[in-house]
C-alpha cells in the first residue's frame, strides 16, 4: 500500500513523543509497520489520543549542555575554541559537565580536527577517548561535524565538493560511533553562510548574495547527504538542526528589508523540510541566481529535522531604522539601495519584543516539529547570566504546558567563549559560562550552581530575584520606538516583591561603597548601604546588631581608613579600622555563616620585586596604612568560612571628585598645571570595572585572596598623560614631580604593579580610560536626538 510521506512524518513525530518517556527508540521499525498502521483506524486513533499526548507533554524538560567548540578560519588562520578554553587537554571536563546534571551534550566530532590535512588521514584518538567517557557517564552526545567552519583546508563552503566531502566524513564517523543517535552535521548553516559568504568575516570571505546562497545550499546538501550516510549505519539516527532564530522589525521605509530578513531566517529549516518550492517566497530570488535546479533537488529529497534546535540571544531580534541621526555611526549600514541603522530590537522597541518566547512559538507553529533550545548564553555580569538561563528554562516550561513540544534547554558555553565580540576575527573578550577557565583549572561559577536548582526557585541565589536588564528601563539605549502589541505585553514588568536577604555594604561615605551600591542598582541586586552610624566596624555591638537586623546573604566591607599620609601620625586609628575592625566584622559574619568580601591594597608590598606582584608574593609594607591592610589580610585568611579578599590599586572613577584622574581633569580644564610622580609604578583600576568583577566573584562564592586591578603597569605621570590624551586635554600641562614635592609623608613603594595567578582579567586600561572620559559631563558628546527632534 502506498503511504503518503506527510502521514509517515506525522507518525514518526507521534512515536518520537513516546521515546522520551519509555526510553526506547521505535523509529527503527517505523517504516516496517507504517503500511499496517495506515489501514487500522483504531490504532491511528490511539496514537492521536489527546490524553496520551498530554501525558507525554508533561514529561520533564531535559537539561542539555555544550561547550563552545567552534573551529573557524579567517584567512589562513584556524582558531579552535576547544584549544583556547583548554578543554582539548583536560580529561576531567566531562566529569565536571556530568556533575551539572546534563543528560545530553552538544559535542565536537569536527571534520577540521579529525582530518585537517587529508580527507583520508583521520585521527580519531582524542574523539574516541572523549566519547567513550561520555558514554560511561551516561550522557548522550549530540555530535557536531562542522561548527561555524568552512571545512578543513582542502575545501570550503563554496567548493562544489563540500557536501560530498562532509558526507564521506559523516559516514566514517557514524561507522566508528554507531551507538550515537543524535547528530548536528552543521551548526547554524544560515548564520555561517552570512558571516562567511555575505559579510566576508570568515573564510572564504565572499561578499555577494549568490555566494551566500551557494554557501547555504552546499551546507544543506552536506546535512542531507551526511544524514543519509549516518542512517545507513544507524537507521534511528536523529537530526537535531540548530539555527540562530531572531526577528526583524523596521520603520515603514525599510519594511521590504525587514520582510526579506524575516523570510530568510527560516531558510535552513525550510530547505531541509522540502518547503522551498516554486510557491515559496524565496524561490524566484534564488532561481534568478541560477539555483532553481539545486532547490528542486533538495525539495525532492528533503531531510526533515527530528528536533529543531533554536539558538536565540538577546541580540538576535533586530530593528532597522532609516532615521540615522538617532544612532551612533557604528550601527549604521545598509543594502544596495538604502542606508539604515541596524540595532538590537530589545534596545529600542517599546514594548520589548517577544524574544525567546516568540521565537519558540513561531517555530512550533510553522513546523510542528519538536523543539529544543540549543544555546542559552548571555555575555554579561554573573547575575544577568543566571537570570537569562533561568528565564529560558521558565519560558520552555510554560510553553510546554500550552502544547509546544519543547524537549530540552541547553546551557551553552559551559567553559565560556573567547572573541565573539569580534565575531572571532580577533582575540577579543573572554566570557565565562558555568565555568571560568582563565586560570587553567575551570572554576565553577554561580551558573553551575543554578543548573542544579532550575526547578527550585526557593534555593536559588538571591540575585535571581532581580529582573534582567532586558526587563528594565535600562535596556533602552536609543529613543524608544512604539511597537504594536497585545495589552498583555504593554504593561510594566513587575519585579518579585518577596522578601529576599540583601547584600550588606559597609562604607556609605566612601568612593568604593557608593560605587558598589551604584553597581547593585544597575544590576538590580537587592542591597543595603550602611554608614558608620548604622554599622561601626570598631564596635562589636554595632556589628552584631546590623547583621542580626538585616540577615544578609553576604557582607562587603568597603569601609576603612584611606588617608595614607595621615595614618603615619594616627596609626592607632588606622589600625583600629583597617585591621581590628575589618577582622571583627569578618569574624562575626563567620560565626553566622555569612560570606564576606574585604578590600586590600597594593601598598602591602615594598616594591623591591620590580615585576608584577602575584597573590602568593609575601607582604612587606613600608607604611602604617600598608601594614594595617597586610595584617588584616593574614587574619581574615585564618578564619573559617567563605571570605574573599580583593587586593586592588590606584582607583579612578568619574563619580569621585577627589581621585587622581578627576583632580587631573579639573586642573587641566581650568588651564592649571598638574604634577605627578614619574618614578612610582602602579596598576590604575577603574572603579566600575572593579565593582562588577568583585560582585561576580562574590556571587560565585569565591574565597581567598585575589588581585583585581588594571592590566597596565605605568607611572602616575604616564597615567596622567593617558587620561589627558583620552579626554582631549593638554598633556603639556602635566609635570613630573618628586614625592617630597607632592607632599607625601608616608613612604610609597616605587613599584606596586599587580597581576594575578588566578586568570582573572578586567577590561583593558584603554577601554577603562575611554569609558571614564565618555562619562564626564563636561566632555560629553551631543546626545542622541529625542523622538520629537527627528
Amino acid at each position: 500500500m502506498f503511504v503518503p510521506e506527510e502521514f509517515r512524518m506525522i507518525l514518526i513525530y507521534k512515536i518520537d513523543l513516546y521515546h522520551q518517556l519509555i526510553q526506547i527508540n521505535l523509529r527503527a521499525i517505523i517504516n516496517n509497520i507504517t503500511d499496517i498502521i495506515f489501514g487500522n483506524t483504531n490504532i491511528i486513533r490511539l496514537l492521536f489520543t489527546d490524553m496520551l499526548v498530554e501525558k507525554l507533554m508533561a514529561a520533564a524538560i531535559e537539561l542539555w549542555g555544550g561547550h563552545e567548540c567552534t573551529v573557524n578560519r579567517v584567512g589562513e588562520c584556524f582558531s579552535d575554541q576547544s584549544l583556547i578554553s583548554g578543554h582539548d587537554t583536560r580529561n576531567d571536563d566531562l566529569d565536571r559537565f556530568a556533575a551539572l546534571g546534563v543528560t545530553a551534550l552538544r559535542y565536537p566530532v569536527l571534520w577540521e580536527r579529525i582530518a585537517p590535512a587529508d580527507p583520508f588521514a583521520r585521527d580519531w584518538r582524542w574523539t574516541d577517548a572523549r566519547l567513550q567517557r561520555l558514554r560511561s557517564l551516561q550522557i548522550r552526545p549530540v555530535a557536531g561535524l562542522v561548527h561555524h567552519g568552512s571545512g578543513p583546508r582542502y575545501t570550503n563552503l563554496l567548493d562544489e565538493d563540500f557536501a560530498q566531502g562532509l558526507s564521506a566524513f559523516a559516514g566514517a564517523a557514524a561507522a566508528r560511533y554507531e551507538w550515537i543517535e543524535d547528530w548536528t552535521p552543521i551548526n547554524e548553516p544560515l548564520t555561517t553562510a552570512r558571516f562567511s559568504a555575505l559579510y566576508g568575516y570568515w573564510y572564504p570571505h565572499a561578499r555577494d548574495e549568490r555566494s551566500f546562497w551557494l554557501a547555504l545550499l552546499n551546507q544543506i546538501d552536506g546535512i542531507r547527504l551526511s544524514m543519509r550516510e549516518i542512517r545507513i549505519v544507524n537507521s534511528s539516527a536523529r537530526l537535531i538542526q540548530t539555527e540562530d532564530l531572531g526577528r526583524s522589525w523596521s520603520t515603514a521605509p525599510l519594511r521590504h528589508q525587514a520582510g526579506f530578513d524575516n523570510v530568510r531566517r527560516w531558510m535552513t529549516w525550510d530547505l531541509l523540510c522540502g518547503r522551498v518550492v516554486p510557491e515559496h517566497d524565496m524561490w524566484n530570488r534564488l532561481a534568478n541566481l541560477g539555483l532553481a535546479r539545486r532547490l528542486a533537488a533538495i525539495a525532492d529529497d528533503p531531510c526533515v529535522p527530528d528536533i529543531i534546535g533554536v539558538n536565540h540571544y538577546l541580540t538576535s531580534d533586530r530593528f532597522l531604522d532609516h532615521r540615522l541621526r538617532r544612532y551612533p555611526a557604528q550601527v549604521i549600514g545598509g543594502n544596495d539601495e538604502q542606508r539604515y541603522a541596524d540595532v538590537e530590537a530589545i534596545r529600542v522597541l517599546s514594548p520589548a519584543p517577544a524574544g525567546l518566547r516568540g521565537a519558540l512559538r513561531e517555530a512550533w507553529l510553522r513546523y510542528r516539529i519538536p523543539l529544543a533550545v540549543t544555546e542559552v548564553h548571555n555575555g554579561s555580569t554573573r547575575d544577568e547570566q543566571m537570570r537569562w538561563m533561568g528565564e529560558a528554562w521558565q519560558i520552555a516550561g510554560e510553553l510546554r504546558q500550552t502544547g509546544v513540544n519543547i524537549r530540552a534547554v541547553t546551557n551553552w558555553a559551559l567553559l565560556g567563549s573567547q572573541g565573539w565580540n569580534t565575531l572571532l576575527t580577533g582575540t577579543g573578550r573572554y566570557e565565562a559560562g558555568a565555568f571560568d577557565t582563565r586560570s587553567g583549572a575551570p572554576r565553577p561559577t554561580a551558573v553551575a550552581d543554578l543548573l542544579g536548582a532550575l526547578d527550585h526557585p526557593e534555593v536559588q541565589h538571591p540575585v535571581m530575584r532581580g529582573a534582567g536588564w532586558w526587563r528594565r528601563p535600562i535596556r533602552l539605549l536609543y529613543p524608544p520606538v512604539p511597537r504594536a502589541a497585545p495589552m498583555t505585553e504593554t504593561g510594566a514588568v513587575k519585579c518579585p516583591q518577596a522578601t529576599v536577604p540583601p547584600l550588606l555594604i559597609c562604607g556609605a561615605s566612601g568612593t568604593l561603597g557608593r560605587a558598589l551600591a551604584k553597581a547593585c542598582v544597575h544590576r538590580d541586586i537587592g542591597h543595603v548601604l550602611l554608614d558608620r552610624h548604622a554599622l561601626d566596624v570598631t564596635d562589636l555591638a554595632s556589628i552584631s546588631a546590623a547583621l542580626d537586623a538585616h540577615r544578609p546573604w553576604a557582607v562587603i566591607n568597603a569601609a576603612g581608613w584611606v588617608r595614607v599620609d595621615e595614618a603615619e601620625e594616627a596609626s592607632d586609628a588606622c589600625v583600629g579600622v583597617n585591621t581590628d575592625g575589618a577582622v571583627a566584622l569578618v569574624r562575626q559574619c563567620a560565626e553566622r555563616g555569612i560570606p564576606t568580601l574585604s578590600f586590600s591594597s597594593d601598598l602591602v608590598f615594598d616594591g623591591a620585586k620590580r615585576s608584577p606582584y602575584l597573590e602568593a608574593d609575601p607582604a612587606a609594607p613600608l607604611s602604617v596604612y600598608g601594614a594595617s591592610k597586610a595584617r588584616a589580610d593574614a587574619a581574615i585568611a585564618a578564619l573559617e568560612g567563605v571570605h574573599l579578599v580583593i587586593r586592588t590599586a590606584a582607583f579612578f572613577s568619574p563619580d569621585d571628585p577627589h581621585n587622581f584622574a578627576m583632580q587631573l581633569v579639573a586642573r587641566l580644564l581650568s588651564g592649571q598645571r598638574f604634577a605627578a610622580s614619574a618614578t612610582h609604578i602602579v596598576s590604575p583600576t577603574y572603579v566600575p570595572h572593579l565593582c562588577d568583577t568583585a560582585l561576580d566573584l562574590l556571587i560565585d562564592g569565591a574565597s581567598g585572596l585575589w588581585h583585581v586591578a588594571g592590566d597596565t603597569a605605568l607611572s602616575w605621570h604616564d597615567f596622567a598623560r593617558r587620561i589627558a590624551n583620552g579626554c582631549g586635554l593638554q598633556q603639556a600641562l602635566i609635570d613630573q614631580s618628586s614625592p617630597h614635592e607632592l607632599g607625601w609623608r608616608a613612604e610609597r613603594p616605587a613599584y606596586t604593579a599587580l597581576a594575578t595567578s588566578r586568570g582573572l582579567a578586567m577590561p583593558s586600561l584603554d577601554a577603562a580610560i575611554g569609558q571614564f572620559c565618555d562619562s564626564l559631563p563636561v566632555l560629553s558628546r551631543p546626545p542622541l536626538l529625542a523622538v520629537s527632534e527627528v
